[in-house]
């Protein structure tokens, strides 16, 4: 019955058009009533407690981090670098799009800025040469998730305060599986670019390439100072959030001089504003995770799904199929806010590893902003482009296949997670 009461509540207030944060109170204040305990002060101070959280202040930054460097002028110097070093090849501008895509995955951590930049940057590019431009579009979005996967990663933040694992852990084990997703886009432009009949730029000769890296070598340095920050414990991933917001400001006001404090206030604005909605979530998820552990839902979840217990790989293909179904009407945040206070006590009972659970579990998150109808990078990119969402869905889905396929293969070999995340650790 809690369980009625709680999905039920929620998605009733969803159906009706109540915003995402507020339909979590209301969910909350349901099982309050349900379970004789409604108190508007415990509902308070819960909401305010949600939000009071060191590891939480990285949101913010890494958010203000993607802004300015897709305004000041490093995003624009990673493309052209790119575009040096594989431009000239067969359907170099797709290779172009998922090279730069890892680069600026590494710096900002938001699949949205990175994916509304890259739209902005290449997708008139790539149908200047010929390409299709569903296809392009489709590309471009399916390259903007990986993210959330590559340190930094919002995703890995909010999963790790929501479900009490080590961030910088998380961090580590997303670099391999991120590259791997980058791959399967590499095989797959490779696959449906093979018959276009496009003349590619010329080569670049080597001093054009080594002036490329070196106007891009400010905003290259930067994922190497994140991760071996972290490797070797100069800073916590608070701290490194801290460091790419600065460093990124530093970079485009004092070295590339693209930014000045008139073009930096709006920037601010922004970040503050898409924090604010963040971190407002992050709170009224909180009531509920709290609310759930009371009302003892992760041991009624852990009964129901007993008999896949003795087989991880079994409810691992369970859970992602779950998520998967949950990716297409929610976004990334309020899934993970909602799901991870009900499914971590499961995953434990199984055995299974939390930090490769959250890889899996942020990997099926970051292709559910490709799966229609609520795909919020799907929308970005169409806004972006001025392409339609039928085009950019149509355009996206062999691309969304290769990743959910490298999901899987990730469920039935968890050592290709695992393995290399322990070099990393």
């Amino acid at each position: 019955m809690t369980i009625i009461i709680f999905l039920g509540s929620l998605l009733a207030a969803m159906a009706v058009g109540v915003p995402i944060a507020f339909s979590l109170l209301l969910c909350g204040a349901a099982l309050m009533w349900h379970l004789n305990m409604f108190d508007a002060q415990i509902l308070a101070q819960n909401l305010l407690e949600g939000a009071n959280s060191f590891p939480l202040l990285a949101v913010p930054f890494f958010m203000l981090a993607g802004e300015i460097m897709n305004a000041g002028g490093l995003s624009r110097r990673i493309v052209n670098f790119a575009m040096a070093l594989v431009g000239h090849v067969k359907g170099g501008l797709g290779y172009v799009t998922i090279v730069a895509a890892v680069i600026m995955a590494s710096l900002s951590g938001s699949a949205v800025a990175d994916a509304a930049a890259l739209t902005a940057l290449l997708l008139p590019m790539m149908v200047a040469a010929g390409h299709d431009r569903a296809r392009s579009a489709g590309l471009i979005a399916s390259a903007g998730i990986i993210a959330p996967i590559i340190p930094p990663s919002i995703g890995f933040v909010i999963f790790g305060v929501a479900a009490n694992v080590s961030i910088s852990k998380l961090f580590m084990a997303g670099i391999f599986p991120g590259l791997m997703l980058a791959l399967s886009l590499v095989g797959t432009w490779w696959w449906l670019a093979r018959k276009e009949h496009i003349t590619p730029p010329p080569r670049k000769n080597l001093a054009e390439v080594l002036e490329a890296m070196r106007l891009a070598t400010w905003a290259l340095v930067l994922p190497f100072i994140i991760v071996f920050g972290l490797k070797f414990g100069v800073f916590t991933p608070t701290e490194a959030a801290v460091v790419a917001a600065v460093y990124s400001l530093f970079v485009s006001t004092v070295i590339y001089r693209e930014l000045n404090f008139k073009k930096l206030v709006p920037l601010f604005i922004t970040a503050a504003k898409t924090s604010a909605v963040v971190m407002f979530l992050v709170a009224a998820a909180m009531v509920s995770a709290w609310l759930i552990t009371v009302a003892n839902l992760p041991a009624q979840v852990v009964a129901l799904l007993e008999p896949l217990l003795d087989s991880p790989k079994l409810l691992m293909f369970a859970i992602m199929v779950l998520v998967i179904v949950v990716g297409t009407a929610l976004d990334m945040t309020p899934t993970i806010l909602l799901l991870t206070p009900v499914l971590i006590p499961v995953v434990k009972a199984a055995g299974i590893d939390p930090v490769y659970f959250g890889v899996l579990f942020i990997i099926n998150n970051a292709i559910g902003l490709i799966t229609p109808p609520v795909g919020t990078v799907l929308n970005a990119v169409a806004g972006v482009g001025k392409v339609s969402m039928d085009e950019v869905t149509k355009g996206v889905v062999p691309f969304m296949i290769a990743q959910f396929a490298i999901m899987f293969l990730m469920v039935l070999f968890p050592q290709l997670v695992m393995v290399p995340a322990r070099w990393f650790y």
